[in-house]
């Protein structure tokens, strides 16, 4: 996959720890330790699960060898429309959670779950992965920095359907995965 097709994918992955950290900095005080901690947990978790799902994907190689355009479409494609759903239903986050250790760690796991699953498409599509795992885990952490420091102000920028955006990207990549195994 070229540069331009990964860097993508990882905005894609992204947006769904953007939003969050939107919804967390409009939530509570925008403090840059805060936002680093943000940024750090997703970031971090951005980059590990590609890795993950990639090693998975590997293990079940045999298995699906051949069919591998067809699972990389229609994961990226179900994700995608996934985020819109989310996206458009409008569940909210009790405001009066606290936010600690804890409920960040949830939240990123959360919002790199997506990130697990393209990276076993990277391996059905015989892919490396550092090169998404880092790009991934670099655009969340400047996503989570970015969108825990100006949540309130990026709310009002781009409303509240950022994650359907991301959705759009991974089914549009996924489009372009398929597209080039059939063409």
């Amino acid at each position: 996959m070229n540069t331009l097709t990964i860097f993508l994918i990882s905005v894609g992955l992204a947006m769904d720890a953007f939003a969050v950290a939107i919804t967390q900095g409009a939530k509570f005080h925008q403090k840059l330790n805060f936002a680093l901690k943000i940024a750090i947990f997703f970031g971090f978790f951005q980059f590990i699960m590609p890795v993950l799902g990639w090693l998975v994907g590997i293990w079940f190689e045999n298995i699906i060898n051949g069919i591998d355009h067809w699972l990389a479409f229609i994961i990226l494609a179900v994700l995608g429309v996934k985020m819109i759903i989310d996206d458009f239903s409008g569940t909210k986050q009790d405001d009066n959670q606290r936010f600690d250790n804890k409920i960040l760690t949830a939240l990123a796991i959360a919002t790199s779950i997506d990130a697990l699953i393209v990276g076993a498409s990277f391996a059905f599509l015989k892919s490396p992965i550092f090169l998404l795992a880092i790009s991934a885990g670099v655009i969340a952490f400047i996503f989570s920095l970015v969108g825990a420091l100006f949540g309130q102000g990026l709310k009002f920028l781009v409303g509240e359907k950022i994650k359907a955006l991301g959705g759009i990207i991974l089914i549009i990549i996924g489009l372009k995965i398929l597209l080039e195994h059939l063409l």
